[in-house]
């Protein structure tokens, strides 16, 4: 797995390691889905005012939000990965031959902020962003209320597995 990840914020605030972490949830998430091929993910830590105009020019939605998904690959089926082929190159980095899975946006301000609300920490509520836009980035959604059941039971799991509690 290759893990690309860009700080575009002056600092970040948090008392862990972001990339550390972003890539075990990250690994953690591609082991519990079966993933059959190496992936290359990319990752951008921002601050509100980032992801806001993100949001905005990408979504046509003028607020911040703490995170966003832009997965490359088009699922028939949630984490069903049975038409990805080698044969596809449009789903492949030709120089590595990794999987082009998506990118992942974080606001480092509505971590802290959220961490905060929930009464748990930021290494808990970053894990849990990247986890969540893992499961985007697999072709989860939460927009209906079976597949808001279905991504929020993976998400606890694999919390549960990564041992990052509330």
């Amino acid at each position: 797995m290759s893990f690309t990840i860009e700080i575009e914020c002056e600092e970040t605030g948090f008392s862990f390691d972001p990339e550390e972490l972003a890539e075990r949830a990250a690994f953690c998430c591609l082991k519990e889905e079966n993933f059959p091929y190496e992936a290359e993910i990319s990752l951008t830590i921002t601050d509100d005012a980032g992801i806001r105009e993100l949001n905005r020019t990408q979504r046509g939605i003028d607020r911040a939000t703490d995170v966003l998904s832009f997965p490359m690959l088009s699922y028939e089926a949630p984490g069903d990965f049975s038409f990805l082929s080698k044969e596809r190159d449009e789903d492949f980095n030709p120089d590595t031959g990794e999987a082009l899975l998506g990118d992942i946006v974080i606001s480092a301000e509505r971590v802290r902020a959220q961490a905060l609300d929930y009464g748990h920490s930021e290494e808990r509520e970053f894990a849990f962003l990247i986890v969540h836009s893992m499961l985007h980035l697999f072709g989860y959604d939460h927009m209906e209320e079976d597949e808001a059941r279905l991504m929020e039971e993976k998400q606890r799991q694999i919390m549960n597995i990564l041992q990052i509690m509330r």
